[in-house]
């Protein structure tokens, strides 16, 4: 393990702490990105024959042809590349003598291809007692689906996340981004940071089973709650909620209008701001069952007031006297709002071949008053720090140049 970093006043969480990740594509790669922007060393691990397939998606010809989409670069930065073919010869001693040296594990095959290289949990704990291994799945290493595969997609269906989307009229729709992909990464990483600080203080690692599918009932909880309570999935309500008028979106004289006066204070801070400060008083003490029964009328009142001006006029008028609202807007419009630019969650990474453009990529979603997350170096290209890495666990000049020769290892930097 190499725990040994040197405490400065911008010392990062995971500074000294190495990861070895066997990652791909986006819920693994997500997770140690996390540590990785926080300070890890993470080593992420690739074969010759078949690379992470992200370092070729994205919307950057140029970028795709050197291994380096712009998918891949989101969740790549701060690491360095290993190309090493586990099914060659002496593959898997060199990935044991790298894990030997690490403090955490992270994977993401199906269920039992570790295994056949030797690499699962008890193989890997037997000589480095102390690691953190984290397996993230589809669906877990036990039940009778443990061993099916599956992405973002797949998960959203079985999950029933699909059929929670969308209105009573529409078939099941799909959420657009890679949520559930993003959301597992997000509950890896706390369980990779919360075993290690339980290591901290038993000294013993562990062994963590992350599945997409129990992150999409985590991210669901109140769903999963509801139907237990009604004995009935809630039907999807789209963009307008079922109960509360003014927890709903509405169109406007020039774009749509997203409200959420969820709150009684702030139900009738609104109805002052829309003029109606008789409404906010008849209101005063409303339960909520006074406020179900009233969600139509108030619904009828707030598209036809809203109808009288543009999103960006109701927006700034309703936050100014504290009605949370916001105009829906298209991603483009967010990542130049200068609310966006106020915060470091974009950093920049790379530059566009075809344009010249900055490319700026998400690093974290909180800022530390020291030692915070940073994004210091561009995700690698295939095999960029294979040489280095060797030689950083003991492999002399000449076992690197014969792991090249047999085609063990490969130095694509």
């Amino acid at each position: 393990m190499t725990s040994t970093a040197t405490h400065t006043p911008q010392m990062k969480p995971f500074e000294g702490i190495r990861v070895v990740d066997f990652t791909h594509v986006l819920a693994g790669p997500s997770a140690t990105y996390q540590l990785a922007v926080l300070g890890a060393d993470v080593i992420k691990i690739e074969p010759p024959q078949e690379p992470d397939m992200y370092r070729e998606e994205g919307h950057s010809p140029a970028l795709a042809a050197e291994g380096r989409g712009t998918e891949f670069l989101c969740q790549n930065g701060n690491k360095r590349s290993l190309c090493l073919d586990l099914t060659a010869t002496d593959g898997v001693s060199v990935a044991r003598q790298l894990i030997e040296t690490a403090d955490v594990l992270v994977e993401n095959y199906r269920c039992g291809v570790m295994a056949r290289h030797g690499l699962a949990y008890d193989d890997v704990s037997a000589f480095n007692p102390g690691i953190i291994y984290c397996s993230l799945t589809g669906f877990g290493h036990s039940g009778p689906k443990a061993r099916h595969p599956a992405y973002d997609v797949v998960i959203q269906a079985y999950s029933g996340l699909m059929a929670a989307n969308g209105t009573p009229d529409s078939t099941p729709v799909r959420v657009g981004p890679a949520v559930l992909d993003y959301g597992t990464g997000a509950h890896a990483a706390l369980a990779i940071s919360s075993a290690l600080f339980q290591r901290s203080r038993t000294g013993r690692g562990q062994c963590i089973d992350v599945a997409m599918a129990d992150a999409a009932l985590m991210l669901m909880s109140n769903l999963v709650m509801s139907t237990q309570a009604l004995g009935q999935t809630p039907p999807p309500t789209g963009n307008q909620h079922p109960v509360r008028a003014a927890y709903s979106a509405y169109p406007t004289a020039e774009g749509m209008l997203m409200l959420g006066a969820y709150t009684l204070k702030q139900l009738r801070r609104l109805c002052r701001a829309i003029g109606r400060e008789d409404l906010a008083d008849e209101l005063i003490d409303a339960s909520a069952e006074v406020i179900e029964q009233r969600r139509n009328e108030l619904a009828d009142l707030l598209t036809e007031i809203l109808s009288r001006d543009n999103a960006d006029h109701w927006e700034a008028h309703f936050n100014q006297v504290g009605v949370p609202a916001a105009r829906v807007r298209r991603i483009d419009e967010v990542l130049k709002h200068p609310q966006t630019q106020s915060r470091q969650v974009l950093q920049e990474s790379d530059t566009l071949p075809e344009t010249g453009q900055a490319l700026q990529v998400p690093v974290a979603a909180f800022n530390y008053a020291h030692g915070g997350p940073s994004l210091n170096t561009p995700a690698p290209r295939l095999g960029q720090h294979s040489r280095e890495i060797l030689d950083l666990i003991g492999y002399t000049e000449a076992d690197i140049d014969q792991l090249l020769t047999n085609g063990t290892v490969f130095n694509m930097g």
